[in-house]
């Protein structure tokens, strides 16, 4: 099993990072060129923008809109984040100009409803890949984390008004069923962006109640590597002083733990907890942007 060192090493690498930008911008140039396109929808966003903009004029191509809106964002961006960060979106917004292009094909899914759902899905899933690296797929993201970075505007509210925007210019384009169907496709993109980001964020916090709990502390920092503390309690109905363990340890060490502290003592009390994001040493480091 590689070690956390390791891991991290690789995850900050260049050619893994690369890779999550390339699948990631792939699958959501799939999405929209496969399925959305071809019933009129329009995501949110940027490349929202350059397809309204596709079906009003009938020209240029979608990939070049895209790319055409993103430069002022680029040359904004650039100001307020570091020239890592833009490099790699730099990356990201290219590979998702030439996926656009190079897919042309109708997936066929007929009915709207499915349609929706399914460019949804695809749509999040690729941006929750392209989000895991240490750059981003270009858009919205970028203004919204340079504003974040000088005025401390609140993200999300950024993304839902300026999605706002694009929709309100597209039902006179669209039509409003097509407009509400593209509204589908945002919040299951949403959804599923989420749900990639913490699926590899989420860990486990663990509080560990027991006589014998500096035995059951160093043996789970002896076999699982991770580290505990110790914190002071007092029973509500008894008044007796104890210490409660708390350690957070990742989803496959759980079963481990458990067997570790029933070894132990028998009697303990033991509450686990899911927890979205850890941040420290051994853990997760904060997306430097």
């Amino acid at each position: 099993m590689l070690s956390q060192d390791k891991l991290r090493s690789i995850s900050r690498s260049v050619p893994w990072n690369l890779l999550l930008l390339t699948v990631g911008g792939t699958l959501y140039a799939f999405s929209m060129q496969s399925i959305a396109v071809h019933h009129e929808f329009v995501s949110g966003g940027v490349y929202g923008a350059a397809m309204l903009i596709n079906y009003a004029a009938g020209a240029p191509s979608i990939a070049v809109i895209y790319v055409l809106l993103n430069i002022p964002i680029l040359i904004v961006g650039r100001i307020f984040l570091s020239r890592r960060f833009m490099l790699y979106t730099l990356y990201g917004i290219l590979v998702i100009s030439a996926a656009s292009r190079l897919i042309e094909f109708d997936l066929g899914v007929q009915d709207k409803t499915l349609a929706a759902i399914a460019a949804g899905i695809l749509c999040g899933t690729g941006t929750g890949i392209s989000m895991r690296s240490l750059g981003s797929d270009g858009g919205l993201s970028i203004i919204a984390l340079a504003l974040n970075h000088k005025y401390g505007l609140n993200i999300g509210v950024f993304n839902i008004a300026c999605n706002l925007l694009v929709f309100a210019a597209a039902t006179p384009i669209i039509g409003v069923d097509n407009m509400l169907y593209s509204m589908i496709i945002t919040y299951m993109s949403a959804v599923l962006i989420n749900y990639v980001l913490s699926m590899f964020n989420q860990r486990k916090l663990v509080f560990i109640i027991s006589e014998r709990h500096r035995d059951i502390a160093q043996s789970i920092m002896r076999n699982l590597g991770r580290g505990c503390t110790l914190l002071h309690g007092q029973g509500a109905f008894t008044r007796q002083e104890r210490e409660v363990l708390m350690t957070v340890v990742h989803n496959m060490q759980v079963r481990r733990l458990e067997d570790i502290a029933r070894q132990v003592d028998p009697q303990a009390f033991i509450i686990i907890e899911n927890t979205n994001m850890v941040l420290g040493r051994g853990f997760s480091h904060r997306k430097q942007y």
